[in-house]
């Protein structure tokens, strides 16, 4: 297939997923964005604009005397050692580390070494284009300028001009570089948005920088920047099926911008207008309960940030967000917190870009505890909440006049079932011995028609021992450029699940696009002390012929700290059972028993676990064709991990029973022979 006939095949399937009155707002757009092409500002234009002409504009908001001193000395030294970093030019992306952040190239795809297109018209650009852009998330991330953010603060807590001086060389950079609708970066709109958070945020901490003033409200090209930045938002928004994370960045940005930079005649329509939109949008991107309506466990603390950002900065201004937003944002805080492990690792359902609002400590910095002191800070902590302590991020925020808030009725007992998204969460509860945490998920694919975050993983598990994961999610690994990597990570087989006839249960149409879901729906849900029991089906596999559904049954026994796992299949199907291991354990294959074990970790156990008798199991780890048995962290990082795979025939009346015990650390009997696969 050519590319030209690929990409219209893609567009053909994205139309399948839109409604007509979806159709007609994007082709309004088009027509818009024909139309803007006079208002496209040149890098020629940009070099005559004057530097010192606004004399009059004052920035709203800044952070109180003695700010600087209320940050932990830890979070603060790890931010200066971080910004020392950037004055040598190093920075991690997206799991490449760059040493040309001095005077980085805002084009340059390090990993295809390919350069975007920085002349063009924005709306002319196709940014999935890989031979035309490269890798485009490597390209918008440093765009984001969170880096900035973080040599902003480097400067705030220590005053060393160093740090201010390379940030404002960069923001001059990319000012200068970067004109209005010229280039990639002037094509997606939650790039804008968290840009305008990020400008907003380096203008505050720079304040008694004695030329912060000459950088921002003095420099006729910043102040075009910013309201360029927000005309562009208030024409172009993401609605319809695209109405995800997306949508809640760009009313974000353009809200914390209005407030903050108070400074053109539509400034107040654009405050108004935003935090409508906010408002709406949360309440449709979050259950009731808070957890996200993607069920992608990254973006519920994106979206956390971004509403958090934006709330502080109404706030501060004058301009509070309802109590009904409020609380809304308090119960998105509140379920991720029940969600957390015993070290506070959140779960790892779908997609995951480990993507920031804003970046005020040094990167290392878990985004869960920060987004948790700052909750504590902002709205008080439930008693059930894990212990947590202020970071950079939290105290700097939480600074901000007037921003501590009153909210409703809270959870007084730590959650663990979340009916209105399909999240089940069984753990055991003794203080004594490690925590066994296992997240089951029995609810819908994903969020709108094409499900863009979701993963093709209906009734899978995740399992982990003392925050060591045992039986794990895969994580994202890639969005673009290497599509056979990216369609593994968010298949059925690489989930701890079952697949049959070798298809997914969703069929997949494009690296964010889902053409037909799987939707689960829990059973039977029981918490009867010593055990805890959760049961679930899904139809995604109702197309096959004969008609067939999955149906799990996931039970924790606390007393003998074992996990009892059923599948059902309705009818004969060629079946693929796969229990995917975390990558610090090692796996010994014995028959249909196999021996896990974790010695080189901060929690090191043993479990044995007991596999269906009814399919032939095999060892695999690492493998490229087919991809299986691989593990990711991150976006960009991959390691690989071990596979258990089960292959065999379903029978209705015949369920694949699966057993995980846990021993004691010190077990070292096994009571099996010669291992199958060989010893790993």
């Amino acid at each position: 297939m050519t590319l030209e006939a690929s990409r219209l095949g893609w567009y053909a399937r994205r139309l399948s997923r839109m409604s007509p009155g979806e159709i007609g707002w994007r082709a309004r757009d088009k027509v818009l964005q024909s139309a803007w092409s006079v208002r496209r500002v040149t890098s020629e234009k940009v070099c005559g604009y004057p530097q010192t002409a606004l004399a009059d504009h004052r920035f709203a908001v800044v952070l109180p005397p003695q700010t600087a001193a209320r940050v932990p000395p830890a979070a603060s030294a790890a931010v200066l050692a971080a910004g020392d970093g950037l004055l040598r030019g190093e920075w991690e992306v997206l799991g490449v580390v760059r040493t040309d952040m001095r005077a980085p190239d805002w084009f340059l795809d390090p990993l295809t070494g390919r350069r975007a297109p920085a002349d063009s018209y924005a709306f002319r650009i196709d940014h999935r284009s890989e031979i035309l852009t490269g890798n485009i998330k490597q390209i918008w991330e440093v765009s984001r300028l969170q880096h900035v953010t973080l040599l902003a603060t480097a400067y705030f807590l220590s005053h060393d001009e160093a740090y201010a001086s390379l940030a404002a060389d960069h923001l001059r950079s990319w000012w200068r570089e970067n004109p209005f609708l010229s280039g990639v970066h002037w094509t997606s709109g939650i790039e804008i948005g968290i840009r305008l958070i990020s400008m907003t945020w380096i203008r505050r901490l720079l304040d008694d920088w004695p030329k912060a003033a000459d950088l921002f409200e003095h420099n006729d090209l910043a102040v075009r920047q910013i309201a360029w930045h927000q005309q562009y938002l208030s024409a172009f928004s993401s609605r319809g099926s695209s109405a995800n994370n997306h949508v809640i960045a760009e009313a974000a940005g353009q809200l914390v911008a209005s407030c903050a930079f108070p400074w053109f005649p539509a400034s107040d329509s654009w405050r108004r207008r935003s935090a409508r939109l906010l408002e709406r949008e949360l309440m449709r991107n979050t259950f009731p309960s808070g957890i996200g309506r993607e069920l992608a466990s990254d973006y519920q603390s994106f979206v956390a940030e971004l509403a958090l950002l934006a709330a502080v900065e109404a706030q501060a201004a004058g301009h509070p967000l309802s109590d009904g937003a409020w609380q809304r944002l308090a119960a998105v805080v509140d379920s991720g917190a029940a969600l957390l492990d015993q070290r506070l690792r959140a779960p790892r359902q779908g997609d995951g870009d480990d993507g920031r609002a804003l970046l005020l400590d040094a990167p290392s910095v878990d985004r869960w505890r920060s987004l948790l002191a700052l909750g504590a800070a902002l709205f008080g902590p439930c008693d059930w909440w894990p212990p947590t302590e202020p970071c950079a991020s939290s105290t700097l925020i939480s600074a901000m006049p007037t921003v501590t808030r009153r909210v409703g009725t809270r959870p007084a007992t730590r959650p663990w079932h979340f009916p209105d998204a399909g999240t089940t969460l069984l753990r055991t509860t003794s203080s004594r011995e490690p925590e066994i945490w296992c997240r089951c998920d029995g609810g819908s694919h994903g969020y709108l028609s094409i499900a863009a975050h979701a993963h093709a993983d209906a009734l899978s598990v995740e399992v982990r021992y003392g925050s060591v994961d045992i039986l794990a999610d895969p994580g994202t690994y890639c969005y673009h450029g290497e599509p056979a990597w990216r369609s593994y990570f968010r298949s059925t087989i690489a989930h701890n699940t079952v697949e049959l006839d070798g298809r997914s249960q969703s069929v997949e149409g494009g690296p964010f696009l889902w053409l037909r879901h799987a939707n689960a729906r829990e059973v039977d849900v029981s918490d009867i002390g010593d055990a805890v029991e959760w049961t679930a089906e899904h139809d995604g596999y109702l197309s096959l012929t004969p008609p067939a559904r999955h149906r799990r049954c996931v039970r924790l026994d606390r007393a003998s700290r074992t996990i009892d796992i059923v599948d059902e299949i309705s009818s004969s199907h060629d079946v693929c059972l796969a229990f995917h291991l975390g990558p610090d354990v090692k796996a010994e294959l014995y028959g249909a028993s196999g021996v896990l074990s974790w010695p080189a970790t901060e929690c090191p156990g043993v479990a044995i676990v007991e596999l269906s008798t009814a399919l032939q199991w095999s060892l695999q780890r690492g493998q490229n064709d087919p991809i299986m048995g691989w593990y990711s962290a991150g976006l960009g990082r991959r390691v690989p991990a071990f596979s258990l795979i089960g292959r065999g025939r379903s029978d209705p009346d015949t369920p694949f029973t699966t057993r995980l015990r846990f021993l004691s650390a010190s077990a070292s009997a096994i009571p099996f022979g010669s291992p199958t696969d060989g010893t790993h």
